[in-house]
């Protein structure tokens, strides 16, 4: 479509630019998405760009396409002066990324940050490699909704949001927990994803409003405080976990001197199930030597909400099924199970889905179980015995390949 009269009085009067003739707003959201360097350089374009920078909802202070990495040492004159001539402007998202930080920077870093958030800034993203520990206070804001951490070492003070009461969204992505005991604390907090996190014991989640828990490749499995309004976890525990017994003990107390992961856990109390006992939709995942879920099932909690259930073969370890009893047993209104047999998809070479007979063993335990599915690359010994305690319950398969 060509321009309108107007548009075109306007790009003349803007020097022959069109995109001049854009409303502030546009132009404001078009230059939130710009690296900061390449923000401030459009104040040449035109007398009407020179200042619209300083106000831009947006502020992305990240390499730049096709130039070095973005160091703090090369940056921090340009940060100082930007964050200055800015002023209070208010920010509705930011980002702050950098590749090398040294141990004198850190302060400077930190003096941002507290700046950053005193501008009401509601999205606030830190990416820094390598690991950068940060101001011991914790974030105070009023405006903060969404956070993301990327390669920070962090604290137990930073890690308590209680005074951020409408932080929503918590990101935590390759970050070392530094405090012998962390307590991720918040009262408004629906959505936590940690991520690839090392931690030198377990963290301790309190957040009683979260509603979507995402748990992948963290070194100690966290302590899940009631959680009363989840709907739906992802927990994935690996070889990188140190919940892992080195000598097949699938209860988490071999206490052999050279199992690190095993010794000195027997004093604590149900880790991850009763935390995540009030969700409707599970996903848990670990290495078979990973003894977490079969040590917490015996503080096994009722699933009363739980409709759709995905294990993997650590709940059924050969010749031993009592962890897939179990479970099956405290969650009296499950819908839809998946296992997940030996196969790390998404495309499996065999896949089986199954219901449950209205009549038999299983009606009243599973009453209300309807679609039954079993996903693995080959149907063994060991897929075979799944498949006969599940027929034992009365549930009959066909196959797909």
């Amino acid at each position: 479509m060509p321009p309108t009269k107007k548009a075109k009085k306007a790009a003349a009067a803007g020097g022959g630019d069109l995109t001049g003739a854009l409303p502030d707003a546009m132009l404001h959201r078009i230059l939130s998405l710009l690296p900061a360097q390449e923000a401030v350089r459009t104040c040449v374009l035109a007398r009407r760009w020179r200042h619209l920078w300083r106000s831009a909802p947006g502020l992305r202070v990240v390499r730049a396409a096709g130039r070095p990495p973005a160091t703090v040492e090369e940056l921090q004159g340009f940060v100082d002066h930007l964050l200055l001539l800015r002023g209070g402007s208010p920010l509705d998202t930011c980002e702050l990324s950098f590749d090398q930080i040294r141990r004198q920077d850190i302060p400077r870093v930190n003096l941002w940050i507290r700046h950053i958030v005193m501008c009401k800034v509601r999205v606030l993203v830190l990416h820094f490699h390598p690991h950068c520990q940060l101001d011991k206070l914790p974030l105070v804001s009023q405006h903060l909704t969404r956070l993301e951490l990327s390669g920070l070492i962090l604290n137990d003070s930073f890690l308590d949001f209680s005074s951020c009461p409408a932080l929503d969204y918590l990101d935590i992505v390759q970050c070392y927990f530094s405090s012998s005991l962390t307590n991720i604390t918040s009262q408004s907090l629906k959505r936590l994803r940690i991520i690839k996190c090392y931690t030198g014991s377990r963290p301790h989640v309190h957040a009683t409003n979260l509603v979507s828990l995402h748990l992948d490749t963290i070194t100690r499995t966290p302590v899940l405080e009631r959680l009363p309004s989840l709907v739906k976890a992802d927990i994935k525990l690996n070889s990188q976990c140190r919940d892992f017994c080195s000598f097949d003990d699938f209860s988490g107390g071999c206490n052999h001197e050279f199992c690190g992961g095993c010794r000195g856990v027997q004093a604590e109390n149900c880790v991850l199930l009763r935390g995540l006992s009030e969700a409707k939709n599970l996903a848990l995942v670990a290495e078979t030597k990973m003894f977490v879920f079969r040590r917490d099932l015996k503080w096994c909690p009722i699933f009363r909400n739980l409709k759709t259930l995905l294990l993997n073969e650590c709940w059924c370890v050969p010749s031993d099924l009592s962890a897939l009893a179990c479970i099956l047993q405290h969650s009296p209104v499950l819908e839809k199970l998946t296992l997940q047999l030996f196969s790390m998809g998404p495309k499996h070479k065999v896949e089986m889905k199954g219901s449950r007979h209205p009549s038999g063993v299983s009606a009243a335990m599973l009453k209300y179980l309807e679609i039954v599915e079993v996903k693995c690359e080959v149907v063994d010994e060991s897929v075979l015995d799944v498949l006969k305690f599940l027929s034992s319950l009365n549930i009959c398969f066909t196959f797909k390949k």
